[in-house]
């Protein structure tokens, strides 16, 4: 039901995004030099990205009068095959206003969807950049010719599958979410447990309110049934857990030390925009070389996360420069690690 029913109501209109690309030749640049560049008209379904290449998509569109007072969603999708980090990923650059084009948001297999109005006004135009990384898919751990710039040659290894706006049903979407939290719940009780039957017989009820021929018409209707499961608290004598926001990025991997950069500003562009929606939202990050690197090539992201800081919401854990395997390391390089990182954090 939520695969062939519900997922497809959730976008119930969308519009294609005019796509333009420029094919960096070499190393990647910063956006300056991207703005500046010659663009030619790219079409969906084109091949792009040889290896460890770069290539900058423009894309513009305009939000239709009739969809004023919807919530409306830029969908991109690079060409994505496998988990996020083992593939292309892409940052999404727009104007802040000034004229000054800054990071946003990270583009990767399980997020790619970007809040362009909520509620839209409907005429409004939409543009942003997309600097898209074709890294290869290195996860296997085997001899790969694209593991090296030497021998990775100059194919194109990705084809850009979708670049459109779309309106966004908010109560499909919810319900999507209530399923989700639900099913998996469920799915970990013990079966002697009464809560994981009570769940499957709300979950049912829930099946039984949707109509089939108006999923969006009656997601709230559907919804309602499942208040009372999902707003029932643990028993009381369950652990009370807390989690904390991390991303796990070795600063040195099956990639050039170049890519972590990128992947660190994909990655934290999107913790800052989850903070901005999502206000108890908590993160933990451990290792200064990842700080400093921001510092350096994305101020604005750095600046964000110095406000995420001062309101203790973005955490400074750690304490070393990175984070180390310390699999050969001596005593000095440990020090240095530590005092390294220390005098950053501070």
């Amino acid at each position: 039901m939520l695969r062939e029913r519900i997922l497809p109501a959730l976008r119930s209109a969308r519009v294609p995004l005019a796509v333009e690309a420029w094919d960096v030749p070499g190393e990647p640049v910063p956006v300056a030099e991207a703005l500046a560049a010659t663009y030619t008209p790219f079409a969906i379904g084109s091949p792009w990205g040889r290896p460890w290449g770069t290539t900058w998509f423009r894309m513009a569109g305009v939000v239709p009068v009739e969809w004023a007072g919807a919530r409306v969603e830029a969908v991109i999708n690079l060409g994505f095959t496998n988990a996020p980090g083992f593939q292309c990923e892409g940052l999404v650059w727009r104007d802040d206003g000034t004229g000054t084009f800054v990071p946003w948001r990270g583009l990767h297999p399980f997020n790619h969807d970007l809040a362009v109005a909520d509620p839209a006004v409907g005429g409004e135009p939409v543009s942003f950049l997309v600097e898209a990384a074709a890294n290869p898919s290195l996860v296997d751990h085997r001899p790969n010719p694209n593991s090296d710039l030497l021998t990775a040659g100059q194919t194109p290894i990705y084809a850009l599958a979708k670049a459109e706006l779309v309106v966004v049903d908010a109560e499909v979407f919810e319900l999507r979410e209530d399923i989700r939290t639900l099913t998996e719940l469920m799915g970990q009780l013990p079966l002697d447990q009464p809560r994981r039957h009570e769940i499957l017989r709300a979950l049912e009820r829930m099946l039984d309110t949707l109509v089939l021929a108006d999923i969006a018409g009656s997601a709230a209707a559907a919804r309602a049934e499942l208040v009372e499961v999902l707003s029932r608290p643990a028993v009381p004598s369950a652990h009370r857990l807390s989690a904390i926001g991390h991303a796990h990025i070795d600063s040195a991997w099956l990639w050039p030390i170049r890519e972590t950069k990128r992947k660190c500003a994909r990655t934290f562009s999107n913790v800052l925009a989850l903070m901005d929606d999502y206000p108890e939202l908590k993160f933990g990050c451990s290792q200064a070389a990842q700080y400093e690197w921001m510092a350096e090539g994305y101020p604005s992201i750095f600046a964000g996360i110095t406000d995420r800081v001062a309101e203790g919401r973005w955490i400074p854990i750690g304490g070393m420069w990175v984070e180390p395997d310390t699999n050969l390391a001596g005593g000095e390089a440990l020090v240095r690690q530590i005092t390294h990182g220390q005098r950053f954090f501070q």
